[in-house]
């Protein structure tokens, strides 16, 4: 079964200059979308200074992705795509202590990654990033440098952690 991320139905867009990224609370059955208009609700920032068609396509709750098995794999909540540049973004809301939602986050986006990564859209991309933003915790989290090196050995994407996304 080939695997498709180019989904018409699990994609949204946006040529605005600064829109959100918004996924419902637990339990979540509807996909991950854009927002333009209503900010509290917004888990991620992106900020589009240049106005270029963004499309955001959910991935959790709208592409299946299984594993060997037929079982779903972990997935993380979409991605952004315009020009030549991919970002893969799992979006979180926790006021949780510690890094338990960045270490949550990870697996979720490695193995989308790893999925998008085995399909020939993947050449059509150059710029490739991951971003972990947590609406309780928009700010950089430089004591995550070790991981998001890591994560960049793993995957050859640029990990950020942070609740705004510039293009």
């Amino acid at each position: 079964m080939s695997l498709n991320f180019d989904v018409a139905n699990c994609q949204t867009k946006s040529s605005r200059k600064s829109f959100g990224l918004c996924d419902d609370p637990l339990p979540a059955n509807n996909p991950a979308y854009i927002d333009e208009t209503n900010g509290d609700n917004w888990i991620a920032v992106v900020e589009n200074e240049d106005k270029q068609e963004i499309t955001f396509t959910a991935i959790d709750n709208c592409i299946e992705i299984l594993n060997a098995n037929g079982n779903l794999k972990q997935r993380c909540d979409g991605m952004l795509t315009y020009n030549t540049t991919i970002i893969f973004v799992e979006l979180k809301d926790r006021d949780a202590q510690g890094n338990a939602w960045v270490e949550d986050a990870i697996p979720q986006l490695k193995s989308s990654i790893e999925s998008f990564e085995n399909i020939i859209m993947a050449h059509n991309f150059k710029k490739k990033l991951a971003y972990i933003s947590n609406k309780q915790h928009p700010k950089f989290k430089s004591t995550q440098q070790r991981r998001m090196d890591a994560f960049y050995d793993d995957t050859n994407y640029v990990l950020r952690i942070q609740g705004r996304i510039n293009l």
